[in-house]
């Protein structure tokens, strides 16, 4: 058989790409949120003083979802590029920022460093912004799908910063610590 594959048989690769690439990355982007402790609930996290612009606590669970659905679709795409120019530097260079972002929650949540974690999200919006602009030489499409996640990553970034001013101390919060200040 030496025929080029038909329009069919190519959505019939990239959904089967999809089919694994959607769930591992949501899957492995909650498991980096549950076993750090993200979010609201978080003893130390509650104890922060957070921004006014700061969303509800329903909302990034929701964001993420969407977020990794789309990164996974993406991600998808550039997989079924089989022969594309630039695709294996496309790959590393995702597969690296998203490795980051996974590691964003522990650094964050877990260690309770706030300023490494501002510049590991720093370093993600570059990294994606690079993806980008190697996806949309490979597939425009798989571009255009990062572009909300880049969004979504610049108003984290802002939520890291601010929460990082309202909070110098941020590292020693000890939430249901026993004071040690003795009344008079």
């Amino acid at each position: 058989m030496t025929g080029i594959a038909s329009r069919s048989q190519l959505r019939m690769a990239y959904l089967r790409f999809a089919l694994f690439t959607v769930p591992a990355v949501l899957l492995l982007g909650t498991l980096s949120g549950r076993a750090s402790g993200s979010g609201f609930g978080n003893p130390w996290f509650d104890a922060l003083v957070k921004p006014g612009f700061m969303p509800p606590g329903w909302l990034f669970p929701v964001a993420w979802t969407i977020l990794y659905i789309l990164l996974g679709l993406a991600l998808a795409m550039i997989l079924n590029a089989r022969g594309a120019q630039g695709r294996g530097p496309a790959l590393a260079v995702f597969l690296v920022q998203l490795a980051l972002n996974y590691s964003w929650s522990p650094l964050f949540f877990a260690a309770h460093k706030v300023d490494a974690a501002l510049a590991v999200i720093g370093l993600i919006i570059v990294l994606t912004v690079v993806s980008a602009w190697l996806f949309a030489r490979i597939r425009k499409r798989a571009a255009w799908l990062l572009v909300p996640y880049l969004g979504w990553l610049c108003f984290a970034a802002a939520l890291n910063w601010e929460i990082g001013r309202l909070n110098p101390d941020a590292s020693m919060v000890a939430p249901g610590a026993p004071a040690t200040d003795i009344p008079l």
